[in-house]
């Protein structure tokens, strides 16, 4: 028996990277493909406790007046909405104070001294300054989908239930920008949906995030990476999140619609920022999302590399075999999450992925030099 070629090494990775993608793919995101949201309204005359709402801005005049009225006028009996301008040099601020004269429920903080990377700072700020428990959270380029989203998300804040991790996809354009964002906010969905159903919760998004006000306080807030700038989201939840006190909430009601960059630089910029926290994740989880990550990597390196060799119906049987799953997958993850129109692009936004991979690795090996939250 000969030495092993480099061939057959490539066959026998290309082969375990596809059962594990299998792995990921029938025994964790089935989970979230085969999830029944139970929540409901809340039913008139029900005992609701009150909810802080906090957002942080800069430079956000035009999204302040498109979208601020729709958190004002959630249905929701006593709530408060705290916006935390922090050195806008636009419009902001005398928005602002316009619509405060509207809805007395609006609280303004603003701040004019030079303050650490990112808005941790801003929305530290903001949650201190809350009256109430429970804390919600959304951002400025945000909407709501209907008036029952606080009621819902902050109803999820019951017994053990010290976090709720909403969904937040993203406005529909043409060209293929926006359909890779929105692919891209699903597939991260569906991991942190999905990883939170297996009791293993490792981030939220802060566009529709709400946790306890206690929960913050007992953390110590961002204290233990506040000096970077991203992170007032997935970090603050990879650290205080367990398989106890954490919920997942799908109800299309609760959807928290943003406004997606128009351009690959603009989100290059965006994801770079964002994926500098992932080296500061517990390493269990930064086991198993580098095992999803290297796995769907190789198995399309491996098909590639294997279709000019003898291996090939093999590697052909094994890629039919996985994109059949992820297809059926997604076929009732994206009913779920409410975007079915890219179901049609799956085989070839899956495999555009691998090169999303590749682009942003040395991202994801860095701590994280980018200094603003806000352009």
């Amino acid at each position: 028996m000969g030495p092993i070629s480099f061939t057959e090494i490539i066959f026998w990775l290309t082969l375990l990277a596809t059962v594990m993608q299998l792995g990921y793919w029938l025994l964790v995101f089935s989970r979230l493909a085969y999830y029944r949201e139970t929540r409901k309204r809340p039913q008139p005359g029900a005992e609701l406790p009150p909810v802080s709402i906090v957002i942080c801005v800069r430079n956000e005049a035009e999204n302040l007046q498109k979208n601020l009225v729709y958190v004002l006028e959630q249905d929701y009996p006593q709530f408060e909405v705290i916006v935390v301008d922090d050195n806008s040099s636009d419009k902001s601020w005398g928005i602002l104070l316009d619509i405060k004269n509207k809805y007395p429920i609006l609280q303004l903080i603003q701040l004019k001294e030079q303050t650490l990377p990112g808005k941790k700072v801003a929305l530290s700020r903001g949650i201190e300054a809350a009256r109430f428990e429970r804390l919600l959270l959304t951002d400025a380029d945000c909407r709501p989908n209907s008036k029952h989203w606080l009621s819902i998300m902050a109803g999820a804040l019951r017994g053990e239930t010290e976090i709720a991790l909403g969904y937040s996809p993203y406005n529909l354009h043409a060209g293929f920008v926006n359909i890779f964002i929105r692919f891209e906010a699903v597939y991260t969905a569906i991991q942190y949906f999905s990883f939170a159903l297996m009791k293993k919760p490792y981030m939220g998004v802060g566009r529709n995030l709400a946790y306890l006000k206690s929960l913050f306080r007992k953390q110590q807030g961002f204290l233990s990476h506040v000096h970077i700038a991203s992170g007032d989201d997935d970090l603050f939840i990879n650290q205080a999140a367990n398989g106890r006190n954490t919920a997942i909430i799908i109800h299309p009601d609760t959807f928290v619609v943003s406004e997606p960059k128009r351009t690959w630089r603009g989100y290059y910029y965006q994801k770079s920022r964002h994926l500098t926290t992932g080296s500061r994740y517990k390493l269990s989880h930064q086991i198993l999302l580098g095992g999803l990550a290297g796995s769907h990597v190789m198995h399309y390196l491996g098909v590639l590399i294997m279709l000019p060799t003898t291996y090939a119906p093999a590697v052909i049987l094994m890629f039919l075999v996985r994109m059949g799953v992820v297809q059926w997958m997604y076929s009732r993850i994206l009913k779920l999450l409410q975007d079915p129109s890219l179901y049609r692009w799956i085989p070839l936004l899956d495999a555009a992925f691998t090169c999303y991979y590749l682009f942003l690795s040395p991202v994801l090996l860095t701590t994280g030099n980018l200094k603003k939250w806000k352009l």
